[in-house]
C-alpha cells in the first residue's frame, strides 16, 4: 500500500506542476488586440468555436488532479495514525513543597 501512495503522490505532484504551467501558458477570454484597448471581442458575437488543445489538456489535468486528491485523502483517512499528541507522554510535574512561599520585599522609591 505504501508504494501505491508514493506513486499516486508523485503523479499528483507532476499533474499539479503541469496544470500550473498549462494554465499560465493559456491566454484569457479576451486575448485579441481589441480587448487591450477596451473594444468588443469577437467572442461576444457568437460561440468561441472549437476548444483548443490547451483547454482540453487543462480539463484532463484538472480531472486527474481531482481524482488523485480524493484518492490521497481517502487513503490518509484509512492509514492515518491519528493525532501526533496521542503518542507523547504526559508532562512531568514539579514536586510541590509543603512550605509556603515567602513574600517578596516591598519595592522602595
Amino acid at each position: 500500500m505504501t508504494i501505491w501512495i508514493g506513486l499516486v503522490m508523485a503523479l499528483h505532484i507532476l499533474v499539479t506542476l503541469l496544470l500550473v504551467v498549462v494554465v499560465l501558458i493559456q491566454g484569457g477570454e479576451n486575448v485579441d488586440i481589441t480587448a487591450a484597448f477596451g473594444g468588443v471581442s469577437q467572442a461576444a458575437f457568437g460561440p468561441r468555436g472549437t476548444v483548443s488543445t490547451l483547454a482540453r489538456f487543462t480539463w484532463v489535468l484538472g480531472g486527474i488532479f481531482m481524482i488523485t486528491s480524493i484518492t490521497l485523502s481517502v487513503w490518509a483517512g484509512k492509514v492515518g495514525g491519528g493525532s501526533v499528541l496521542r503518542n507523547t507522554s504526559a508532562p512531568k510535574q514539579a514536586p510541590q513543597s509543603s512550605a509556603p512561599v515567602k513574600p517578596a520585599p516591598p519595592a522602595h522609591k
